[in-house]
Formats: structure tokens, sequence, C-alpha cells
């Protein structure tokens, strides 16, 4: 494998921690799935429940704000009825 190539695929798995062999196989995939002219991507059907929305402090635009919370202890998190 091209040493940059390596290089840049160490760093972008550090970066979003994921394991280098997780990077490879992610961009595999892709690959195949653009040489098969398959671009469409998956339908994904979510199931919610409650009232809708977010839990009380969590920032669904931060990927990394997420990933910190989902570390944490079910105790630990906000829950959605108490006060500020």
């Amino acid at each position: 494998m091209n040493d940059e190539l390596l290089r840049r695929a160490k760093k972008l798995a550090t970066d979003t921690d994921r394991s280098l062999t997780r990077v490879i196989e992610d961009a595999l995939r892709e690959t195949l799935q653009r040489s098969s002219g398959d671009l469409r991507p998956r339908s994904v059907r979510l199931t919610t429940f409650g009232s809708g929305g977010a839990r009380k402090g969590v920032d669904l635009d931060s990927g990394r704000r997420l990933r910190d919370l989902m570390d944490l202890d079910e105790t630990t998190l906000p829950r959605p009825d108490d006060p500020d």
C-alpha cells in the first residue's frame, strides 16, 4: 500500500475513532457500491418514543458530543422531565 495513502487512512481512523480496518472496509464498501451503479442511499425507518425531539442536553449536530454522551452511564444523563 502507498505510504502516503496509509498515513492518511491512519489519521482518518484516529480522527473518526475507528480502527484502520474499519476505515479500509468502509472505503472498499463505498467504492464497490459506486462501481455497481447503486448510489441510492438506503432508506432507514426510525422508531421514536415520547413527545419528540432530542433528550435535554443532547446536541444532534455534534458527533463528538454524541459519542461522549453515549459513553456516559445512563444514570448520569439528564432526564427529559428534569427542571433546568
